[in-house]
């Protein structure tokens, strides 16, 4: 279902995150996202002179890749446009995620090691799309081997009652995962 029809107004700003995900000829995947801000005016910045409308006030993009258990095995960053001459200097700081894991508490491991003057906003932000984007790329691959049998037995799903679809005694696990369905079946 569409919107309701807006108030007459003026756009702004706009952001763009786009991300991708990637099946390496080595087995490990890489997901890639980009952030990308600008306004709709021009304004002077700074460091940078004078902005124009539509060149981007923020540009930054991330590379993470993940082992099948969604283990970070490298990461680089990159900040082509910052609206501070500083910024590109937190991209390096993302090494530390280095051997952390995507899943349950993603967030707060983010926030953890990158959060408050440890890191930069935009690119927290984006590791969290990044998640969302590595989940959606690997699993259902993932689960298309296992049912063409490539893939047999093997550990629960680290998505596993994570969210109401997949909680453990639901119809997508009994379905997916019947070995790891906790409910009965007139439940599902």
């Amino acid at each position: 279902m569409p919107l309701p029809a807006p108030a007459d107004r003026e756009r702004i700003h706009t952001r763009t995150i786009e991300c991708h995900g990637y099946l390496r000829s080595d087995g490990l995947w890489d997901i890639e996202g980009e952030l990308n801000d600008s306004k709709t005016y021009g304004y002077r910045n700074q460091w940078r002179g004078e902005v124009a409308p539509g060149e981007p006030v923020h540009h930054m993009a991330i590379r993470m890749t993940v082992d099948d258990a969604f283990v970070i095995r490298d990461i680089a960053a990159a900040s082509d446009a910052t609206p501070y001459q500083i910024c590109p200097d937190a991209a390096p700081g993302l090494a530390v995620l280095k051997g952390e894991s995507i899943g349950p508490g993603w967030t707060r491991t983010v926030r953890r090691l990158l959060g408050n003057t440890k890191g930069c906003t935009h690119l927290n932000e984006l590791l969290g799309r990044m998640a969302t984007v590595g989940y959606q790329t690997i699993y259902p691959y993932r689960m298309r081997d296992r049912e063409s049998g490539k893939i047999k037995g093997g550990k629960p799903p680290p998505v596993l009652n994570t969210c109401h679809a997949w909680r453990d005694d639901g119809p997508v696990v009994r379905d997916y995962y019947p070995e790891f369905f906790a409910g009965k079946e007139d439940d599902a």
